[in-house]
């Protein structure tokens, strides 16, 4: 049991963060910037405070008094959220230096950085048949543009601290995490939610077709929440002092994805194709050799069962927002 931070807890991610280290007996400080009324989830026995983590000041006041920090605060979102908003997500850049800073003065003892598999090469993913990226491979540097240099900057931050100031980093690369309080709508979803969400639309509505981004061909590996957390907690208590690889070496392609949730919700539709859409890489997926090595991890939860859980939380949100909808409407009548 300790007395830890977690910066972004207001966030799916931190939420099911927080969640988990509560159970365990840990006193939580859960600090995200959005308000209260925005945050995924909200836990009653972790203290919740709403802080812009970019500003210093607010940094020292929240690391003050604790032993650990897990940082995974970041203006991001799916891929149509950062080729668009790539300053907004280099501003991220200012938490985790200023947490840094922080944690150096006030005698932080571990420090957890949530980085991104969007700091490898973009060269080594112009082919749908990629067969896992090696943490080796986000050199020599080529990362997505904007949220990918941030994060890999970010990394060399937390190395260096490490070296310097002898502050514990340990740093996790993050491969597309997906399940139940998330993102679904709005702009900031990835791939897993946003299908979910245009299927069970389509077959609430009775539309009969479904935009994809892309021509479907492109490939990427999906995680779910579940495997995500106790990995990052296996990570942050494990003597790995290199960034490295936590996601899935499941790879599908983005129409084997639609297969799935088609075949979830028994609704098959016309696909078309928005060639101008945002789409990322051609092809992105972890290989998972060093995290198998140091860690014996392997994801426990397939990408078939993850998204049966996912589906059925979705589901629920589009069907209670409909009938707020409905009731808005007969209350205007």
């Amino acid at each position: 049991m300790g007395k830890i931070i977690i910066a972004g807890a207001g966030g799916f991610i931190g939420g099911h963060l927080t969640k988990e280290l509560t159970v365990l007996g840990n006193q939580i400080r859960a600090v995200d910037i959005k308000p209260l009324n925005k945050w995924y989830q909200i836990n009653p026995k972790a203290e919740n405070l709403v802080l812009d983590l970019r500003e210093k000041e607010n940094c020292y006041n929240a690391v003050n008094g604790f032993d650990e920090v897990f940082n995974l605060a970041a203006d991001m979102g799916g891929m149509g959220f950062i080729e668009t908003h790539k300053a907004a997500c280099m501003l991220s850049v200012l938490i985790n230096t200023h947490l840094l800073m922080a944690a150096r003065d006030k005698g932080i003892k571990r420090y957890f950085y949530a980085s991104s598999a969007c700091v490898y090469n973009g060269e080594k993913q112009s082919d749908p048949n990629n067969q896992g990226l090696k943490e080796s491979d986000a050199y020599p540097a080529l990362a997505e543009d904007g949220y990918g240099w941030e994060k890999l900057f970010s990394e060399r931050m937390c190395r260096h601290f490490r070296e310097d100031h002898e502050l514990r980093t340990r740093v996790a690369r993050f491969h597309n995490v997906y399940g139940p309080y998330g993102t679904y709508d709005g702009g900031r979803e990835k791939a897993p939610a946003a299908i979910c969400r245009k299927i069970i639309e389509a077959k609430l509505f009775d539309k009969k077709e479904i935009v994809i981004w892309g021509d479907g061909h492109q490939t990427r590996s999906f995680m779910y929440i579940d495997d995500c957390i106790k990995g990052i907690l296996d990570i942050m208590n494990s003597d790995i002092e290199e960034p490295i690889n936590l996601g899935s070496s499941e790879m599908v392609s983005i129409n084997q994805l639609v297969d799935y949730v088609e075949e979830i919700a028994s609704h098959k539709l016309k696909r078309k194709y928005d060639l101008n859409a945002p789409k990322g890489v051609r092809g992105r997926n972890s290989d998972n050799t060093l995290i198998r090595k140091y860690l014996h991890w392997e994801p426990s939860i397939s990408l078939k069962t993850g998204l049966k859980k996912t589906y059925d939380w979705i589901e629920q949100q589009v069907i209670a927002s409909k009938e707020n909808d409905n009731r808005k409407i007969i209350f205007n009548e």
